[in-house]
């Protein structure tokens, strides 16, 4: 049996849970998107492709408009791809098989998977920023830039408060008062899911910074997955923007973690302010994939839009 036949595609419904999480769990490429707990609270549908008996596998979040079912990157889901790591060889039968259920594809794959030449042109590069909070805190702030570190130097002044710990419900309408253009506020409801279930299991805590007057000004929801501590979701108003508070809380959560064998992950942006944010506390860059094409009929090549 050929690799590409061995490349099942199975709907949500069918999906053997305990399976699937054993083989994200088990995946040197493990990222928590991609468990069923998580893509249950991010994907409005999804799918799978399953290699064997969960030898291999790849979420296939998916969306439909006018009967027609395409493929998208969910809210508060980085990185999908397939885990464990694929051969060449598997990596082209999953390609082959989404290819051949879906005319048009828009989703981001995790940072080992890498295209083979066969696709290649359907592939294009996108920079996650990830910092190793290894070294001591003295080592690693060496490598902040000039302007991170001014801007932490103008916070310390501003006689601002960092608490650990700060509760979901004033996070959340701090978020909503605050999200950025052409955010779905609808949005605000998975990550309350998510948090909320982050806060149960234990490996979730929001970090808030409150002005003199006791007025949030910063907040960062930080998610600890095996080695990694994921800057997952933040949020900023104007005084907390002018004050420097951002870069003052990450520095404190950079501090309390320095010398510990762990992964700051910045989650990227391909926003230039965003990623000089990112590198100004010396996190280095990290390439991943996203999986682009569109072979809808001229008619419905305006679906995505």
């Amino acid at each position: 049996m050929s690799s590409i036949q061995k490349v099942h595609y199975i709907k949500h419904a069918q999906i053997d849970s305990y399976k699937w999480n054993q083989c994200i769990d088990g995946a040197l490429n493990c990222r928590i998107y991609a468990y069923d707990w998580h893509l249950d609270r991010t994907a409005i549908e999804w799918d799978a492709l399953v290699y064997g008996d969960y030898e291999y596998v790849m979420p296939l979040p998916f969306r439909k408009k006018l009967g027609i079912k395409y493929l998208y990157q969910p809210l508060f889901s980085q990185q999908l791809g397939i885990f464990p790591t694929p051969s060449k060889t598997i990596f082209d039968a999953f390609i082959t098989r989404i290819k051949q259920r879906f005319s048009y594809a828009d989703v981001q794959l995790n940072a080992v998977n890498i295209p083979s030449e066969n696709y290649r042109k359907i592939f294009y590069e996108r920079k996650n920023y990830l910092l190793s909070l290894t070294p001591d805190f003295k080592s690693i702030i060496a490598g902040y830039s000039k302007n991170t570190k001014r801007n932490i130097a103008k916070a310390q002044k501003q006689d601002l408060t960092i608490i650990e710990g700060i509760r979901i419900e004033a996070y959340l309408e701090f978020k909503e008062q605050n999200l950025p253009p052409g955010v779905d506020p609808s949005a605000v409801d998975k990550l309350k899911s998510i948090i909320a279930f982050g806060a149960y299991k234990g490996f979730g805590k929001i970090y808030g910074v409150y002005t003199p007057g006791n007025e949030l000004c910063a907040a960062v929801y930080f998610c600890r997955w095996k080695d990694r501590m994921i800057y997952f979701n933040a949020a900023s108003n104007e005084e907390g923007k002018n004050t420097g508070a951002m870069y003052y809380l990450i520095n404190r959560f950079i501090e309390d973690n320095a010398g510990k064998n762990l992964i700051l992950d910045f989650e990227g942006s391909m926003i230039p302010g965003v990623e000089r944010f990112y590198k100004g506390f010396g996190a280095k860059p990290e390439t991943y994939f996203q999986l682009k094409f569109n072979r809808l009929p001229l008619l419905f090549r305006w679906l995505k839009r």
